[in-house]
Formats: structure tokens, sequence, C-alpha cells
């Protein structure tokens, strides 16, 4: 899928734990696990505003998009 989540990245340039960062956001650490591993397959926009607010960045620099092969965008999508 060409839409990245870049929250380890965030975390470690903001020397936060995905479990400080959970505790914060009030959201499981598996749920968070599951973003920054890329496995996610939506997000909830109250769950990227919390996140924004509490890494004090923007969506922007959370999720990008990749773009990467044809046929890159994961079963059954066009």
């Amino acid at each position: 899928m060409p839409i990245r989540v870049r929250l380890d990245r965030i975390l470690l340039e903001r020397r936060m734990s995905l479990t400080e960062l959970a505790d914060r956001v009030g959201v499981t650490i598996a749920n968070l696990s599951i973003l920054k591993t890329g496995k996610a397959r939506a997000i909830r926009f109250s769950t990227l505003e919390a996140l924004c607010r509490e890494l004090d960045c923007q969506p922007g620099e959370l999720v990008v998009f990749e773009p990467g092969p044809p046929g890159d965008y994961g079963e059954g999508e066009e």
C-alpha cells in the first residue's frame, strides 16, 4: 500500500515510547503497533487528531503517500 505511517520516525524524534503515546492518546499499544508496522488499513480522524496533538505534528508528517509499482495497492483494491 503506498500510504505509509511514519510513527516510528516521529516517536524517535520526540524521544517518546509507544507506551507513553498510547497512554496520552487513549489508544491501545496493540493498535498503535499496527499503525507503526504499516499493517493498518484505516485510521479514524479522531485518532489522527489525537496523535498529531500529542506528537505536535501535522497529519502530513505522520501519513505520507509513497507510490510504488503498479498493483502495489493491496488485495482487491484498484
